[in-house]
């Protein structure tokens, strides 16, 4: 395939593709109607949401001041832009989600492992976010006698009668607007991403002119903020440090960890890269810095309102006095959370999950399947660790991650037969349909970046644990180089 900058043609699966690797939701994408809009508003819904905010307001905490928080923040924010544009492109030139991509590194039908790893992370954050919308709404209604008896006098499945109905509720809401395809999904992120923005600000000013000044501080001991920088975010750094601030970066480019591997999904249905440049540029830098400030300004009013640092939204939010604050916050939180559900986790496991079986699985009983497990999953509440998980969650995606940018720059120099990734006796078959080296690499590199943190010496997840992802995708990388043959593109000549 040869594409220009702006101008990409796009591929077709021959009319000879296999059933076992085609259906029409996985083949090349043929309408690209997803314009810079879209594009950011793909960041505005992946980053406004309840998480989003925490993380945020945590580092925060971790940096000691507004100054320390903007560098390492906006360090981080350009890291993840550089990265997010390099596999966006892929998706914009070749026209194929994530699965089908790593096809052309893992093989044909090796690429169920890296696409069942990403759906394993979305079902998890799907039902993670699920309920801390359903958290917002128990928010508020709990204002009320009503439902607040309901909440305190009813129990089921380890929750309360209440939280049981608000998550059921959000949850098939979800459901519906995955249930009507990716234009629905675009034509919802377009409202959800704007709508967001508009309350963190109206949160951010409400407070502020409640505390009567524009603050940026949290005034507390450095011992206590130390320690509760460190309850919030799991790292154990002096709030300020230079190693803060390394560590604020770091974090913050793995929070996005899922999402470098198929960002891919949304980029392409991009009319052409300039396009994709465009949104990632005000999606990204320009929108998670400012999204920061804006976390950053509303944990210092709250903690001067109300005499304690608060880094949950919601909870700000239902301490209002005024009744139509509360409903506008726990409705826009609500919306948040559909809309961070709907882009990061709800259509990367439609397309992983059909990619196992197309001739059965399509993109909306894929999407059904993400949502019944997350909904078993809510009983056992696996999520209540959330934001200490995103580190382990990262680092167990970037070997995976660094195998395919390896892959598709290095090695094929982006240049891919895309029919042949839906030929299962073609190019990407190598062994059995399986390429043993990116298994290799990519094992290797799990053992430094999710194995070793946990059970190696104790010095290397303490001191090495904010940057595990990117050692994973460092490692599995230059193995995967070093395997394949440093030279020249990989060719089909391990077949089987």
């Amino acid at each position: 395939m040869t594409a220009t900058d702006n101008t990409p043609t796009t591929p077709t699966a021959s009319a000879d593709h296999s059933p076992r690797l085609y259906n029409e939701d996985l083949a090349p994408a043929t309408e690209r109607k997803w314009g810079a809009f879209s594009i950011f508003n793909v960041w505005t819904s992946d980053v406004h949401s309840l998480y989003g905010y925490f993380l945020a307001a945590s580092l925060f905490l971790v940096a000691g001041n507004t100054f320390k928080f903007l560098i390492g923040i906006g360090v981080g924010s350009l890291v993840i832009y550089w990265l997010m544009t390099l596999i966006g492109k892929a998706g914009v030139r070749t026209g194929v989600p994530y699965p089908v991509l790593a096809r052309a590194s893992f093989g044909t039908f090796g690429a169920n492992v890296p696409a069942l790893v990403r759906a394993v992370v979305a079902t998890f954050w799907y039902g993670a976010q699920t309920s801390a919308a359903a958290g917002a709404i128990v928010a508020f209604l709990t204002r009320y006698d009503g439902p607040k008896h309901l909440n305190e006098n009813s129990h089921l499945l380890g929750h309360t009668g209440l939280e049981v109905i608000c998550y059921l509720a959000v949850w098939a809401a979800q459901l519906l607007i995955i249930s009507k395809g990716m234009e629905t999904v675009r034509r919802f992120q377009d409202f959800a991403g704007p709508a967001v923005w508009l309350m963190m600000l109206i949160l951010a000013i409400a407070l502020s002119v409640k505390a009567g000044t524009l603050s940026f501080s949290v005034d507390m001991p450095a011992k206590d903020l130390a320690a509760l920088a460190k309850s919030a975010t799991g790292l154990d750094v002096t709030p300020g440090s230079f190693a803060a601030i390394a560590a604020i970066a770091a974090t913050w480019v793995t929070y996005f960890a899922a999402l470098f591997l198929n960002f891919g999904d949304f980029a392409r249905f991009a009319p052409d890269e300039r396009t994709l440049r465009k949104g990632n540029v005000y999606g990204l830098p320009v929108n998670l810095i400012l999204f920061s400030l804006v976390a950053a300004l509303t944990t210092a009013a709250a903690s001067k309102v109300y005499g304690q640092v608060i880094l949950e939204p919601a909870a700000i939010s239902a301490k209002f006095d005024s009744v139509f604050l509360v409903l506008l916050a726990a409705l826009t939180f609500a919306v948040a959370t559909l809309g961070i559900n709907v882009v990061a986790n709800f259509v990367s496991p439609a397309f992983d999950f059909a990619n196992v079986a197309p001739k059965y699985i399509d993109f909306r009983r894929g999407g059904l399947i993400a949502a019944v497990i997350a909904l078993l999953l809510y009983p056992l509440h696996p999520w209540d660790n959330a934001p200490s998980f995103v580190n382990a969650i990262g680092s167990t995606m970037g070997p995976i991650f660094g195998v395919i940018l390896v892959d598709y720059y290095l090695l094929r120099r982006e240049q891919i037969n895309v029919p042949a990734l839906y030929d299962e006796n073609g190019e990407f078959r190598f062994q059995g349909g399986w390429n043993i080296r990116a298994f290799v690499a990519g094992a290797i590199g799990a053992v430094f970046s999710s194995i070793l943190p946990v059970y190696g010496p104790s010095g290397y997840g303490a001191t090495l644990g904010p940057y595990t992802w990117f050692i994973g995708v460092i490692v599995s990388g230059l193995l995967y180089f070093a395997l394949s043959g440093a030279k020249s593109p990989l060719t089909a000549s391990a077949k089987s």
